[in-house]
């Protein structure tokens, strides 16, 4: 063959068996076949160098026939040229591939071509000339003789194996005519319907044809705007009539395996509202939410906690459930509300995403007891396996004999006809919950993970009992059981306040204006809270001071004996340490240098008021009389100080 590179338009005016017969439908069918492979640029297709650019296939990818027919074309008369025009390897395998995305239709054609050669060959085989085998089997298959000679042409050379890809139908089909339809027109169709409200194309077809009278534009037919509409890539569809979620769950969900994990090493934990009205011991009635831990390897519910509202109380204590039941696991996947993130329980975590993060925050439960946190992604239940858990429990628990009546339905299009009939009590509402959870971890015939129809509970006891377990301690207890808040110690006594109470002991006086940790316990703050300091280190037990009445004489006088023991202990504590009394310290100094003499005066003279008196000597004044002595005491009385001034001389 002189030539090797065509175009689709060359192919087109070649007119080759087994092509379309327009360059559009050759462009489509080579698409579709793979000619345009990237892989294989440069090999089966390239870009075309000539004016006009657009691509060239090479021979290598045309059917055999239409291989034949160019040999033939450019050579004629040499038929070993043609006979040696045997596909390749590679040839074959693409050959298989396009058949194998072919229509039934031209599979079915494919098979019925195949069958009829086959009688041919078989009909050789028995001695039957080549000629009345053709003309019998082109009788049978009610098709011209010439026809069954243009199959043999299309597999000649092949063996009999790979026949049946080369026997398919190549041509793409009719297309016909496109319609004209104006570019504006057909914007306007697309954005009217392309949005979340899903109108009908109908709807957006009588609004078409008003614009289109007031524009000038040519529109075609409905049918023909539907096929258009229809012909938009399926994902583009959903993402703009039914949003991203809906997009989203187009692509498949990741499978994720369980069997490199062990009992109690990953759990999940996440709250449920049940569909059932319960009536509570106060009197109210509302649908109460469960706080609830799995274990993901197993799939078993381990603990589980009902409450008015979620709240992070429920979920501190139903994990302290777990760890008192199980111990402790190395990491946990949390929803992303705020009960699961508040610092109580969080704090510390590197991957908080809620709140502010100050230096000052006390650690969380589960940054305390060395555990990770992973954050499931918001409103995914592929990402918490517990939600799987929540729809069986929703499909069957909710619609327990013992709660008809009280079953809400899971939407106000869901409501039964007997709605808001009754309400359960909360003690059979826990009854009814504790058998059916139970019932669910032991069910056997599990095929998730790594059940193999097996109950949760067998898949988690045989791995629990060889696993290595992390167990809490008694100290630990009082980090899950009770809550925290961080608050300042008094600057007076350092007593804590909290909750409209206050909390005081001989140890908090250390810690006299600064920041400490308390847990307590909810629901008994009167059995005092327990005080640590902000890094996690346990300072004591502080019991609840109660408040008492202004003029109740018997709180006044137990104030007054607390006081007392307080003052009398500490005095005991500190005859104790100190082992040193004062006057033992005092007799240890020094000796205080004696003072020095003060030398006598030679001459004292006296001096009333302003007025002075004849300087005398001391010695003569130390002789004066008593009446002398007496004068002179006077004038001190009548404020006359008498002054002695002392001398060197008269």
């Amino acid at each position: 063959m002189s030539a090797e590179w065509f175009s689709a338009a060359e192919l087109a005016a070649l007119a080759l068996p087994g092509l379309p017969g327009s360059a559009a439908n050759i462009i489509a069918t080579a698409k579709r076949d793979g000619w345009q492979c990237p892989a294989h640029k440069g090999q089966w297709w390239r870009p075309r160098t000539a004016r006009g650019g657009g691509i060239e296939y090479h021979t290598s990818v045309l059917p055999l026939a239409a291989r034949a027919k160019l040999a033939m074309d450019a050579a004629p008369g040499t038929l070993d040229e043609i006979e040696s025009l045997a596909p390749s390897d590679t040839e074959r395998a693409q050959a298989w591939a396009v058949f194998e995305r072919m229509t039934s239709k031209k599979q079915d054609a494919a098979k019925m071509r195949l069958s009829a050669l086959q009688d041919i060959q078989r009909m050789i085989y028995a001695g039957v000339p080549a000629t009345l085998a053709v003309i019998e089997a082109a009788r049978k298959m009610g098709q011209s003789k010439g026809t069954l000679y243009q199959w043999q042409a299309m597999v000649r050379r092949l063996p009999e194996r790979d026949w049946l890809p080369f026997l398919a139908p190549r041509h793409a089909g009719k297309t016909g005519a496109r319609v004209d339809f104006s570019e504006k027109a057909w914007d306007a169709l697309r954005s009217d319907w392309m949005r979340e409200e899903q109108p009908t194309v109908e709807g957006c077809y009588r609004r078409l044809q008003k614009d289109a009278a007031l524009h000038g534009w040519t529109i075609p037919s409905v049918k023909t705007c539907t096929r258009r509409l229809q012909a938009i890539p399926a994902a583009q569809r959903v993402l703009a009539r039914e949003g991203e979620d809906a997009l989203k769950r187009l692509y498949p969900a990741q499978m994720r395996d369980r069997s490199a994990l062990t009992a109690m090493h990953v759990l999940n934990a996440d709250f449920h509202t049940w569909d059932v009205r319960v009536k509570w011991p106060d009197g109210t009635v509302s649908r109460p939410s469960m706080a609830c831990f799995q274990d993901i390897y197993s799939g078993k519910v381990l603990a589980w906690r009902i409450d008015h509202n979620p709240t992070t109380d429920g979920v501190r204590l139903c994990f302290g459930e777990v760890v008192e039941k199980f111990g402790i696991c190395a990491e946990v996947v949390l929803d992303n509300g705020r009960e699961f993130a508040a610092k109580e329980l969080t704090g510390g975590q590197k991957t908080r995403y809620r709140g502010k993060i100050r230096e000052e925050d006390p650690e969380g439960l589960f940054t305390m007891l060395g555990i990770t946190v992973h954050w499931a992604t918001p409103y995914s239940g592929q990402s918490k396996p517990i939600e799987r858990a929540f729809r069986d429990m929703a499909g069957d628990l909710a619609k327990h004999p013992r709660f008809a009546g009280a079953y809400t339905g899971k939407d106000t299009v869901s409501k039964p006809s007997n709605y808001g009939e009754k309400s359960v009590p909360l003690d059979v509402f826990l009854a009814v919950l504790t058998e059916g959870i139970a019932e669910h971890n032991a069910r056997i015939g599990r095929t998730g993970g790594v059940c193999n129809d097996r109950s949760f509970d067998e898949v988690f006891n045989e791995s629990y009992a060889v696993s290595t377990i992390k167990r809490g301690t008694p100290e630990q207890r009082r980090l899950w059981l009770l809550a925290m808040d961080s608050v300042m110690c008094s600057q007076t006594d350092g007593a804590v306040r909290l909750l409209g109470n206050k909390f005081w002991t001989r140890d908090l006086t250390a810690m006299r204006g600064q920041r400490v940790t308390v847990r307590f316990d909810p629901m008994d703050l009167h059995a005092g809270v327990h005080v640590y300091r902000t890094d996690g280190v346990y300072l004591c037990e502080a019991p609840c001071e109660e408040k008492v009445g202004f003029l109740d004489r018997d709180g006044a006088r137990e104030h007054a004996r607390k006081r007392k023991t307080m003052m009398k202990a500490v005095k005991a504590s500190e005859a104790l340490d100190a082992r040193m009394s004062l006057a033992d310290r005092v007799a240890l100094m020094a000796k205080l240098p004696e003072p020095a003499p003060t030398p006598e005066p030679r001459v004292i003279h006296g001096v009333f008021g302003n007025t002075a008196r004849k300087a005398m000597p001391a010695a003569e004044l130390a002789e004066q009389s008593d009446a002398e002595r007496a004068f002179i005491r006077s004038a001190q009385l009548f404020q006359r100080p008498l002054r002695l001034v002392e001398t060197d001389g008269d």
